[in-house]
């Protein structure tokens, strides 16, 4: 019996978790699901452009690990949209990094927030609705 996979840390979660052809209606597809743990292998990796050892230490895996998730991930994207499939983004045994910082494009003020207490509306400092998700680069990454 295989070991059952351990908690991977994420940094993120997606706002949809359906992706589908368009003008095709969903039932009529073939689904493919793709995990959380998964898709953030593929944001650090392609996205992010992270060497694989530091996305491996972000998702605390190891970079062998890391490399067969993203493979994994990779091989579930292509199918989608090569063959034409429904995707679907959920399952994985993950949480949430404690923090997500933001941005305001504004004052470029810089704050977090820990997960679970919604999106901001506005800068605290600012006030102003012109703000993202940042990811903050450390020493030694790409980019």
């Amino acid at each position: 019996m295989p070991r059952p996979p351990k908690c991977r840390c994420i940094g993120w979660e997606p706002e949809v978790s359906t992706f589908q052809p368009a003008g095709v209606p969903g039932r009529a597809l073939e689904q493919v699901t793709l995990s959380l743990d998964e898709l953030e292998a593929v944001r650090l990796a392609d996205l992010e452009e992270l060497y694989q050892e530091e996305a491996a230490r972000r998702m605390e895996v190891s970079r062998q690990t890391f490399g067969n998730i993203v493979a994994s991930a990779r091989r579930k994207l292509a199918d989608c949209v090569v063959n034409a499939k429904l995707l679907r983004i959920q399952g994985g045994t993950v949480r949430l990094a404690a923090e997500r910082t933001f941005a305001c494009e504004h004052c470029r003020r810089h704050w977090s927030l820990p997960f679970g207490s919604g999106r901001p509306a506005a800068c605290p400092g600012c006030r102003s609705h012109d703000i993202h998700r940042t990811i903050e680069k450390e020493k030694g990454e790409k980019k």
